[in-house]
């Protein structure tokens, strides 16, 4: 039996952040196309871990990536319309249980292209 994973998001203003929240990953498998995320992981404990997310709106999949640690795998999806809020993650207007804002990361975007530019060259780095 497989379950979703808690997930967290965020939205900047030429990517997308989904944060998979999934302890000591293993056999994880990211697939992001562009207007569709799927993602599936094991953990320690050989639990199974399945999500299928219909985007809100179009992404460059191929200048896509995802990151794992060791206590999640962050996903960030560079928008096909750069500079266009996203109200939500999924296209569906639902929200799911397991689907949450990362209200951490979440704030204005006025002046944020540096720090945005900073993260993803710090992601692109590993």
């Amino acid at each position: 039996p497989r379950q979703p994973a808690k997930t967290l998001w965020y939205d900047r203003p030429r990517y997308v952040y989904l944060e998979f929240c999934v302890e000591n990953s293993k056999d994880v498998k990211v697939i992001i196309e562009d207007q569709r995320l799927v993602f599936s992981c094991r953990n320690a404990d050989d639990l199974e871990f399945y999500n299928e997310i219909n985007l809100y709106a179009r992404v460059n999949s191929k200048d896509s990536r995802e990151k794992r640690s060791d206590r999640s795998i962050t996903c960030f999806m560079r928008k096909w319309k750069e500079k266009v809020a996203w109200p939500r993650i999924t296209r569906e207007n639902i929200k799911p249980a397991w689907l949450s804002v990362d209200f951490d990361n979440w704030r204005d975007w006025e002046g944020d292209e540096e720090v945005e530019r900073a993260m993803v060259e710090q992601y692109a780095e590993v």
